[in-house]
């Protein structure tokens, strides 16, 4: 069993202890927490809620509606809705906060409270520590019977979302419905196998496949967009001689796509591929986190921009994006940012914008792919356990390279001739991620393993 308390959120295994697991009683603490904060730091008592469509979803919902009602709030509840979907919500809302029900791309047995602030955006690290002081200290007072607080369901924001999207400049309607693509989808058995169709037929595509289409949270492969957890759309592009395929995460806030040959156009291009597109028609410049492909700053420098990395994490991603005006930003996991929408990873607004970039384009998918430099990204993870003091760890790595550029910011990221490789922990899982690329994927791997190795050793000592 497994309680993540982080910035990212309050995460965990469904079932267990208190305070070891995303108990009942875990969820009550920080979703009164997260309220009473909400209040205080903005004099509104109104968050708008929704999930995907994880086991434990409603169990979790009724709990966080329940506390919120407890405290006087009144609940905008999305129901199966996306991340995305949730954070255009609150600003349409004119909500003091948001809180998504979702693991991401963790697991059935996971779930977690993902809070947002008033603008719909994840809350800061700062105010992530209020929240969670407020939780530990039992620091909230529930109102009294005249004053609970009322629930407004509201299943309008599908549409208000895509229809959102279809007004953006730079998604063409036009060019993909003259297209006619045939396009798979892998729902995830999340909401993504409603909310993927319903842009795509907005979009004027006729021909969709979706598999794992049923939204039962029964998630029939392991949720994570990777290559390896991806042989069935693959397969089923191959087979029914699709243009595309298109998988998203259980919440829909990470992107990638199949080419048209079954071959992976690479998550870490979702990005790449999207920034391109925008920055041919609208100059500017680019961010994404230091764990993303150097892709994206060789396509911004071509275009006349200015790239800039960001420590991993959204809300890291948008503070840099704020700061350095950038037209495009997000993370190498699938993670698109396009801020004119808003300031939050949104696959839908990505197929949108990525299916405009291939109409134009006009040849397929594997072609577009070819068009960008190659970079292979080898990723990998080691699991912790409570013993392990990871800053130990970090410090026994840093000495070993203390003859190569390292960049602390954010875990520890070594740069070798023309590969690098980033050491992290993660805010959503008890593990060290390595992320290594390289031109060459024998070196990319070959590095990580080394790295892999050299942490095990440490961990042993």
């Amino acid at each position: 069993m497994a309680l993540i308390k982080s910035i990212s959120g309050i995460r965990g295994t469904i079932g267990g202890k208190a305070d070891e697991a995303l108990t009942p009683i875990d969820i009550v603490k920080y979703s009164a927490a997260f309220g009473s904060w909400v209040v205080e730091k903005t004099k509104n008592p109104k968050i708008v809620i929704g999930r995907d469509a994880r086991i434990s979803g409603k169990i979790v919902s009724t709990l966080v509606v329940n506390t919120l009602q407890s405290l006087g709030i009144q609940v905008i509840d999305l129901g199966l809705s996306t991340t995305p979907t949730v954070e255009m919500a609150v600003k349409m809302e004119g909500a003091g906060g948001g809180i998504i029900i979702t693991a991401s791309h963790n697991p059935r047995e996971w779930n977690a409270l993902k809070l947002l602030n008033n603008e719909g955006e994840f809350i800061s690290g700062t105010d992530g520590e209020q929240v969670l002081a407020k939780g530990n200290n039992a620091d909230f007072i529930f109102a009294d019977v005249t004053k609970l607080g009322t629930v407004i369901s509201n299943d309008s924001y599908q549409e208000k979302h895509v229809d959102a999207i279809l007004r953006h400049p730079l998604v063409d309607k036009a060019a993909i419905e003259k297209k006619n693509f045939s396009v798979v989808v892998d729902g995830i058995n999340s909401t993504g196998a409603t909310f993927v169709p319903y842009l795509l037929e907005k979009l004027g595509v006729t021909r969709i496949e979706v598999i794992n289409a049923e939204v039962n949270g029964k998630f029939n492969h392991n949720p994570e967009p990777l290559p390896e957890n991806l042989n069935e759309i693959s397969n089923s592009v191959v087979k029914r001689k699709a243009d595309l395929g298109i998988v998203v995460d259980p919440d829909v806030d990470r992107l990638c796509f199949v080419c048209e040959d079954g071959s992976m156009f690479g998550e870490e291009y979702s990005l790449v591929a999207i920034a391109d597109y925008i920055l041919s028609n609208n100059k500017g410049n680019t961010v994404s986190n230091m764990s993303s492909t150097r892709a994206l700053k060789d396509i911004t420098i071509k275009h006349g921009g200015e790239y800039f990395a960001s420590a991993v994490g959204e809300v890291n991603v948008v503070k840099k994006m704020k700061e350095v005006n950038a037209v495009i930003g997000g993370e190498g996991n699938g993670g698109i940012i396009v801020p004119e929408l808003h300031y939050g990873r949104d696959a839908l607004i990505g197929i949108a914008l990525f299916m405009t970039h291939l109409a134009k384009f006009g040849k397929p998918v594997s072609d577009l792919r070819r068009t960008y430099p190659d970079y292979y990204m080898s990723k990998n993870k080691i699991e912790l356990n409570k013993e392990i003091d990871i800053q130990k760890i970090f410090a026994g790595i840093k000495e070993k390279y203390k003859n190569q550029p390292i960049n602390t910011e954010d875990g520890l990221k070594i740069d070798f001739d023309s590969e690098w490789v980033h050491l992290r922990t993660s805010n959503t899982e008890p593990i060290i991620r390595i992320y290594a690329e390289s031109t060459s994927e024998n070196t990319a791997n070959n590095i990580a393993k080394k790295l892999m190795m050299d942490i095990s050793e440490l961990m042993r000592g």
